[in-house]
């Protein structure tokens, strides 16, 4: 399928970039181009931070049920496109047509649940002057303008987390899509302009991150910058940026344990364990890295995963049928089966797995791996593929020890019925997630890291804290 020439979105307009560069993109499912998009660098990301700030003007001082019309309307729109941009998704980054839905929902939900929150959360908030002798109102506003650097695992639930917030609030943004699956947002600017949506209050463009990313950072225009992606990216992104003092928001990098007590329901457990495992191909956030599985159940449960791991179907199908995607790169295929053989070199034993397959795209078996341990890189890399750790333990003290041996702290996850090892574990794993005997994610679920997994939160009222600065006004009471 392929969708065409598509234009940058900047000042409510479709531009081509302003040295008239293009770029051809090509799905990782089959290695066939699918759409060739306006390439921006520098000089249009400066055009963006413009349309940005005039667009802010105009935004923030809309009333909020006017605001709220306008993201009713993007909304709306964005479910009549819904089949174009799942297969936008799908053939950008190669996701399976039916997984293509989460990014839908994401989107049109977070759009609908910060209206619905908005009028309260903006309230003035009363102080109480404990002199009696004043007035007090702690009041909230928009930060400005918001850069957002997207990841191009869930192209449009990623932007979803991001636009809610921000257009709720009455920020203007910048949404600057990876440059490896830039299409279902390009696809978004076209609906935005459809809609004639307020100029300047949206803004979408994707170039080298060279050139535009280092741009938008370094400008002194945002007040907020936001992304999800990776830790060295932040690092990155947080030292451009410091030519003025920013607001940060990041969800970054995880290495999740997994951690599967015998007590816990075995068949529930191993469901969970593939798909977080190998689902997206592996490349979610979230995904489980390291399973740590009780020595009692360790057999058992290594040859269901096993099961499981060799059902799923691979290989891309005219009619979207497959189960897992391919991994987004050839350079990403390269790097997880050069990690794989590193570690076997180490030690550890493929069980399952393990090779890439002689089709076109950039297809990857699911690989189930034994035999880890702490000094093995894989312990302490977020993989971002579809390569299960397993790792036996004997003991709570033990698997806690090894369970927190990482710099990351996004999720975590718990299999067990012991109430009182439930509380202790969710007292004790440094994360910013634990997850006990399921896993739930929804808008209105706080989501964010601790350490080098990031600051800030994605869904919930707690985001609306990155978008919002708090003004106190005090007035003295007449005597």
């Amino acid at each position: 399928m392929e969708f065409g020439n598509l234009k940058m979105y900047i000042n409510g307009e479709l531009q081509s970039s302003v040295d008239n560069i293009n770029k051809d993109i090509y799905s990782p499912l089959n290695g066939k181009k699918v759409a060739t998009l306006a390439w921006g660098n520098s000089k249009d990301s400066i055009k963006a931070l413009e349309s940005a700030s005039e667009g802010f003007n105009l935004w923030s001082n809309l009333s909020i049920n006017e605001r709220k019309i306008w993201i009713s309307k993007l909304r709306e729109k964005i479910l009549k496109n819904e089949d174009l941009l799942r297969k936008a998704i799908t053939f950008e980054m190669g996701k399976p047509y039916p997984s293509t839905a989460e990014d839908i929902e994401s989107i049109t939900n977070s759009l609908e649940y910060y209206t619905n929150i908005i009028d309260d959360y903006l309230k003035p908030k009363e102080i109480l002057d404990k002199g009696n002798t004043h007035e007090h109102q702690l009041i909230s506003k928009p930060v400005g303008v918001v850069v957002a650097y997207l990841a191009w695992n869930f192209p449009l639930l990623n932007a979803g987390f991001k636009l809610g917030p921000a257009l709720a609030s009455g920020c203007s943004i910048i949404l600057k899509p990876s440059e490896l699956s830039p299409i279902s947002l390009y696809i978004l600017g076209n609906i935005l302009k459809e809609i004639n949506f307020p100029k300047g209050v949206v803004n979408i463009l994707c170039g080298e991150p060279e050139d535009i990313a280092t741009t938008l950072s370094r400008s002194t225009i945002p007040k907020l910058i936001t992304m999800i992606g990776s830790t060295e990216t932040a690092k990155k992104v947080i030292s451009d940026s410091s030519t003025s003092i920013k607001k940060y928001s990041m969800e970054l990098g995880g290495n999740a344990p997994f951690i599967v007590f015998d007590d816990a329901e075995l068949e529930n457990a191993v469901n969970i364990a593939a798909a977080i495992k190998f689902g997206n191909c592996g490349q979610i956030c979230v995904a489980a890295n390291r399973f740590f599985i009780h020595e009692k159940i360790y057999d058992e449960f290594l040859e269901k995963l096993k099961e499981k791991a060799k059902n799923i179907k691979i290989g891309y199908k005219e009619d979207l049928n497959y189960d897992i995607g391919p991994l987004i790169t050839n350079k990403s295929r390269k790097r997880i089966k050069n990690l794989i053989d590193k570690t076997v070199n180490c030690g550890a034993k493929i069980e399952y797995g393990g090779k890439i397959l002689p089709i076109d795209g950039n297809w990857f078996e699911p690989t189930i791996i034994t035999g880890i341990d702490a000094s093995m890189s894989i312990f302490h890399e977020e993989i971002f593929g579809p390569v299960a750790s397993i790792i036996k333990f004997k003991s709570e003290k033990e698997v806690l020890k090894q369970a927190n041996n990482t710099n990351y702290g996004l999720a975590s996850y718990l299999f067990t019925t012991d109430k009182k090892r439930i509380t202790k574990f969710i007292n004790e794993l440094n994360f910013g997630e634990v997850q006990v005997n399921g896993i739930k994610y929804d808008i209105y679920l706080p989501h964010g890291g601790i350490n080098e997994s990031g600051v800030g939160h994605d869904c919930s009222e707690l985001a609306l804290e990155d978008y919002i600065y708090k003004k106190r006004a005090s007035i003295a009471i007449d005597k």
